[in-house]
């Protein structure tokens, strides 16, 4: 679905996405980002980017770009943005990063040389389509990337004890996902290997360690009971709200 057909509902929200509340920029600087999300954008950086520091890289729903703007200071050097938003570009621009322009994702993914990323990213982009919608995507994703090429994804994690507040969190969200039905949908389209990570609190900075031995702590009883419910399959669960995918080609 391109920008020119787009319900109304979807429409709305986007072209106001900051001002309606949907995401909150109160800083001048992106390092100045709150800490434990550059934390966790640092840390998908560091796990799952490909090596190679000129590796060709989409931010497909980018937001303001601060994914774009840790990799930059990472070392990659071919790293761009691309989101419907017209003001997280704007905030973009006035955040001073480069590389970030305005536009859907089918389109920009239909303008891409076949096979010419090694990376495609998508943080908190599934949760927004349609199953239909979907299904074009990860084609157009599969289609872009090289052989070999990996995409990173952050989306809504259904299987979390609070999965509502994402899920239900913004009025263009239309599902959520498991560590099962993401790549039952990944491999069906001919990936060949997606693996789903939890994503916690990032340990380092004083408030990230609290956090995460506090998420330690209360993910335990909650996975004892998963166990007891389930059985052996609840040992793998991933019970954060949002979860890390990476699907390779």
């Amino acid at each position: 679905m391109t920008v020119d057909n787009q319900p109304e509902y979807r429409k709305r929200i986007y072209d106001r996405y900051l001002t309606a509340g949907s995401a909150d920029i109160p800083f001048a600087n992106p390092d100045e980002a709150p800490g434990g999300l550059l934390d966790m954008l640092r840390s998908a950086i560091r796990k799952h980017f490909p090596p190679a520091k000129d590796a060709q890289i989409l931010d497909l729903g980018c937001g303001a770009g601060l994914l774009v703007h840790c990799a930059i200071q990472a070392g990659y050097t071919n790293m761009s943005g691309v989101d419907i938003s017209p003001q997280q570009v704007e905030a973009a621009e006035r955040l001073g990063i480069k590389g970030i322009r305005q536009g859907d994702a089918m389109t920009a993914l239909l303008a891409l040389e076949p096979e010419s990323h090694d990376a495609i990213v998508s943080f908190d982009v599934l949760e927004h389509m349609t199953r239909d919608e979907l299904i074009a995507l990860i084609d157009g994703v599969r289609a872009a990337l090289k052989p070999g090429g990996r995409w990173i994804i952050h989306t809504a994690n259904a299987e979390a004890p609070f999965y509502g507040r994402v899920r239900y969190g913004d009025l263009t969200h239309e599902q959520a996902f498991t560590r099962t039905s993401l790549p039952q949908v990944l491999l069906a389209s001919d990936f060949s290997r997606v693996t789903c990570f939890e994503d916690p609190p990032i340990p380092g900075r004083l408030g990230g360690t609290v956090r995460w031995l506090m998420w330690k702590l209360v993910r335990l009883p909650a996975l004892i009971w998963l166990i007891a419910e389930s059985g052996g399959d609840g040992k793998n669960a991933i019970l954060s709200q949002n979860l890390l995918a990476v699907a390779e080609k």
